[in-house]
């Protein structure tokens, strides 16, 4: 879906702190950054990103992203254990910027409870629009992206 000049991929849910995550076939669950982050925040100039075998919890910090405008906290849209990070963007950060939905990754998960969690985040193209609608409003008020 693209609305408002921003791309919401089929197939992902969305968190409210702009994560997205995707159910793999193999039973994992990929986690990024969305597009909608990407363009608000600039730039991403650094990620401390959690370990594989670390623990997430859904909507707790699971590691912090720094921008040309913004240090903030990366959310975990989901709960389970790290069985992966995208390695690559210890050499290139600006790949979530410049591919958020693909090689711009940033961690995989073995979901705890994929069902419960997923059923908690965006995924309609209409709580998704309302979501972007709140959103622009707040930046466009004056508050932090």
């Amino acid at each position: 879906m693209d609305y408002k000049g921003y791309h919401f991929p089929d197939g992902l849910f969305f968190h409210k702190d702009h994560s997205w995550v995707r159910l793999e076939p193999d039973g994992t669950a990929r986690i990024g950054m969305t597009e909608f982050y990407s363009r608000m925040a600039g730039d991403t100039t650094y990620a401390d990103l959690p370990e594989a075998g670390d623990e997430v919890e859904q909507d707790q910090t699971m590691g912090k992203l720094q921008s040309s405008k913004w240090v903030g906290k990366l959310i975990a849209p989901i709960s389970g254990e790290i069985i992966a990070i995208n390695e690559t963007l210890e050499d290139d950060f600006m790949l979530i910027n410049r591919d958020p939905y693909a090689s711009g990754w940033i961690a995989r998960v073995q979901p705890v409870d994929w069902e419960a969690e997923s059923a908690k985040l965006m995924s309609t193209p209409s709580g998704l629009q309302a979501f972007i609608d709140q959103e622009i409003a707040r930046i466009d008020a004056g508050g932090a992206s």
